[in-house]
């Protein structure tokens, strides 16, 4: 008798194991990457590929290995990471990504879910939650952690909502004035930003008017209650 069972070489086709989700972690603390990147590389199925502290870097780093899943701190030291959701979300839409952060107030978790986020999960709570968000994202699933699913149950997050003032900025503007809140004047600014001086004068003259506030002072009010600073 010859050539072998046909069965057994179906069977072991498809029992392959399932490619790894390739995952990108984003946070400027660096202590805090290690820690995800530990608790991650240990679950089977799941294997990380890069990382990144900025939002910038997010989104270089992002286009070029194009993860399954990004796990994307909300607050970085140059713009938000709702910003580089909706930047990123806008050149790979297959990507999910899962906000990791520290606020929970209604009107972060609504940005976040509005830029297009598969999941939430508060830092307090990671861990088991996110290995879950991971794998609920990968399934087509959205995740919220526990910690905030009240929101929605008590109403107090409803996408259907008006935007806030905060959403109203646009992304340029929310990036000069976190310049502003750093203390850079406008030539700084215009500096950092490639930008003319004139320019970084007509964004804040702008914010101004949308935020109905009249100096200076009254816009790093605003950043600091919205937590654009990074912490």
């Amino acid at each position: 008798m010859t050539g072998g069972d046909p069965g057994i070489g179906t069977h072991t086709r498809s029992a392959r194991t399932p490619p790894a989700i390739r995952v990108l972690v984003v946070d400027d603390h660096c202590i805090v990457r290690a820690g995800i990147e530990t608790l991650l590389e240990r679950e089977p199925g799941m294997k990380i590929i890069g990382s990144a502290a900025t939002g910038e870097e997010a989104i270089s780093v992002a286009r070029r290995l194009r993860p399954d899943v990004i796990i994307m701190d909300l607050v970085l030291p140059d713009f938000d990471g709702i910003d580089a959701t909706i930047r990123i979300l806008s050149e790979l839409p297959l990507t999910r990504i899962i906000a990791l952060s520290a606020c929970r107030t209604p009107e972060h978790v609504l940005r976040a879910m509005r830029a297009g986020v598969r999941g939430y999960v508060v830092k307090a709570d990671a861990g088991e939650e996110l290995i879950r968000a991971v794998n609920a994202a990968v399934e087509g699933n959205r995740y919220l952690s526990p910690a905030i699913t009240p929101l929605f149950t008590e109403g107090l997050v409803d996408l259907s909502a008006p935007k806030s003032l905060y959403e109203r900025l646009s992304s340029r503007e929310r990036e000069v004035l976190r310049c502003i809140v750093g203390g850079s004047s406008s030539a700084d600014i215009a500096q950092q930003l490639s930008l003319s001086r004139k320019t970084v004068d007509t964004y804040r003259s702008r914010m101004m008017v949308k935020l109905g506030v009249a100096n200076r002072s009254a816009l790093i009010r605003f950043a600091i209650e919205h937590e654009m600073t990074s912490v």
